[in-house]
């Protein structure tokens, strides 16, 4: 805006009844040229408000925020207020998708006025189509962000990025505050935050509220040829319209947000609706007349290794993962054992290799959370994922395990001057005396207290690693199998890293380790039952599931099957054996070469715990909307890359990675 226009504060409308462009009364600041053109459609209408909409929350959005009514937006940096009479009441989209005619001019009319890359889409149409020649029918579906009343996206993103304004009730999302963690297109049931791999930030439909200042509709509302969408205030019906539903065939569960979009589709249907896209999932009408996602075997049944598919964008996060969990049982198997009086780990605590050990795990967690950053757009502004410690998890796992580093830091720092080697180094290096520095101070006590404090956090980080991934949109990931793979894994990868250690300090102080070899064997032998257990349930569970994480589940076993059942055998084999040589330590059938042994099975163990994260990450299938022809279907993305498509600068798509 120039700054001609901003010392303008008297606001230039449209009224469509006199077809005039008028001026209203000072203070009320136009945020733009208003287009003299606009259509008597393109206008908010004036209608009757309801008190509550259909899941009990206030349509009046001023009575519950601590803001003034007339707060300004400060579209365009202008800080003057619209004049729109229901400015502070819940707004919404009606689609009719009886009307829609797959033109894309919503889209059209949404990149214009955002002027979004080409590889990005704030509103989509996508398809699902059913039946046989000739009684063959197509539904279209035109979905942006719906502004739910209880927006995942706010509480899942650790910037807090996301904005719920009283203003119209607009989900605003700030791009700048991002730094491109992609978690809110993790949590989101309906696709409508866009992270941007070039930019490496997130960026979404914004309800045009600039529009709705001065009256006008969505651009996507006012392009739309067939009267398919329209905007108003929630539960007010458009005129001529008959239906006011909350979801349609390829919609995903209202519940998971309550988003404020209505529908009405009246045509009759096919029983059952395919999506055009390539993922596995159809949907099939209930005896209540509703359509369900069900399995589609789009894919066959041949089982297949496609062992180069297991490299994914998401690699950092499988490494954050496993090594966070394996840093977390490093220190927590020996310390806690040694807190519960096992006289082994007790001699080991005064051991000089205690000191290494607490290094170690923080190496582990250090590196986990450096691979984490990368993963991010902007890495570094990662300082802003503590920004939203009041809802999102994933500003919590951060908390929680930086404090665990913090933890074993200030351990390390108090265990300096107890280890012989570094207090001689210090002496002969620096001419300083960490005994003599320290002496009145109760390390013990004071190491104790800070390896309880490295527990605790590191517990509380691994309890909201495990919440980042329980996500009703992902159903995947929303099940107890997540829980026991982080936890297994935890146990199994820990007890392997602190034996490497413990053992030979033990063996080299003339500690028998007898003892300390049966704990990491235990520990070892529970956590790969704890996720064989987890995988057995998520079997089960989702072979019964019609959902998108049953269908995720069937590319597990067709895709991947034969590298899931390589995955499932090897761990079966290493429970199988680490029982037999458990049962044979423990009525010393056999003596020589356990610690071979153990070894081997240890390492397979490794192997099992990359292969089942990989899976982890790459199978799940988000309870998202069918997705459009080509950019907007993965298999055509994927199919471009093979042949070159995707390297032609016109009609190419953004990288995988940041």
């Amino acid at each position: 805006m120039s700054k001609a226009r901003k010392k303008d504060l008297t606001v230039q409308s449209f009224d469509p009844k006199t077809m005039q462009v008028t001026k209203e009364q000072k203070g009320k600041s136009n945020h733009w040229e208003v287009r003299t053109d606009e259509q008597k459609y393109a206008y908010l209408p004036e209608t009757k408000i309801q008190d509550k909409n259909r899941y009990g929350k206030r349509i009046d959005l001023i009575d519950i925020t601590d803001h003034p009514k007339e707060r300004s937006l400060f579209i365009n940096e202008n800080p003057q207020v619209g004049s729109n009479p229901n400015r502070n009441k819940q707004h919404g989209f009606f689609f009719t998708a009886d009307n829609c005619i797959g033109c894309h001019a919503c889209e059209s009319a949404c990149a214009e006025k955002n002027e979004t890359p080409a590889h990005l889409s704030f509103r989509s149409v996508g398809y699902v189509e059913g039946g046989s020649y000739p009684d063959y029918k197509r539904m279209n579906i035109s979905m942006a962000c719906n502004h739910c009343d209880d927006p995942v996206c706010l509480k899942g993103c650790p910037t807090r990025a996301y904005t719920k304004h009283a203003e119209y009730g607009a989900v605003l999302q700030d791009p700048d505050t991002c730094f491109g963690c992609g978690y809110c297109t993790w949590v989101c049931p309906y696709n409508a935050p866009q992270l941007d791999p070039v930019e490496g930030q997130v960026s979404k439909c914004n309800m045009c509220v600039d529009r709705l200042e001065v009256g006008l509709k969505p651009a996507c509302v006012s392009a739309c040829v067939g009267n398919a969408l329209d905007f108003g205030v929630i539960e007010d019906i458009p005129e001529k319209r008959q239906q006011c539903k909350t979801s349609i065939p390829g919609f995903p569960d209202p519940s998971i947000t309550h988003p404020n979009i209505r529908f009405q589709q009246t045509k009759n249907l096919p029983d059952e609706m395919t999506r055009t896209d390539d993922m596995p999932v159809k949907y099939h009408k209930n005896d209540k007349g509703d359509y369900k996602p069900v399995i589609d075997q789009k894919k066959g049944k041949d089982r297949s290794w496609n062992f180069s598919k297991l490299n994914s964008r998401e690699n950092p996060l499988v490494l954050f993962t496993l090594f966070a969990q394996a840093a977390l049982g490093t220190f927590f198997i020996p310390f806690i054992a040694a807190l519960c009086g096992i006289n082994s780990f007790e001699k080991f605590m005064v051991t000089d290799m205690f000191l290494p050990l607490t290094v170690i795990a923080l190496i582990m967690t250090a590196f986990g959370l450096f691979m984490s950053v990368t993963h991010l757009g902007k890495p570094f502004r990662f300082y802003r994922g503590f920004n939203n410690l009041r809802h999102s998890p994933m500003s919590r796992e951060g908390f929680g395990l930086a404090m665990f580093c913090v933890g074993c830091g200030l351990t390390v720092l108090f265990s300096l001057p107890l280890n012989d080697v570094i207090t001689q180094l210090s002496i002969n290096v620096f001419n300083l005396d960490l005994v003599q520095l320290t002496q009145e101070l109760p390390l013990k006590i004071i190491i104790i207290g800070t390896g309880i404090f490295a527990v605790i956090a590191g517990l509380a980080g691994l309890y909201y690693m495990n919440q980042c991934y329980q996500i009703k949109a992902r159903p995947f990931w929303n099940h107890l199998q997540t829980t026991t793979a982080f936890i297994g894994n935890t146990l199994s990868l820990g007890a392997l890293t602190s034996a490497i250690i413990v053992l030979p300090s033990l063996y080299s102080t003339n500690v028998k380790f007898t003892e300390a070899e049966q704990l990491f064997s235990l520990v070892f032998l529970s956590g790969m039952l704890i996720e064989a257990l987890g995988l057995i349930k998520h079997n089960t569970d989702l072979n019964r599931n019609e959902n998108e994480g049953g269908a995720a589940h069937y590319v597990q076993c067709t895709t991947f099957g034969k590298t899931y059942l390589l995955r499932n055998f090897l761990l079966g084999i290493n429970i199988f054996s680490a029982c037999i040589i458990l049962i044979a330590q423990t009525f010393n059938i056999i003596e020589a070469n356990q610690l071979i042994l153990w070894t081997l099975l240890a390492l397979v163990n490794c192997f099992t715990c990359v292969i089942g994260r990989a899976l982890f990450y790459i199978l799940v299938i988000p309870t998202t909307m069918p997705g459009a022809f080509f950019w907007k279907n993965k298999g055509f993305e994927q199919h471009a890359r093979d042949v070159g498509l995707a390297d032609n600068p016109a009609t190419g798509i953004a990288p995988l990675a940041h």
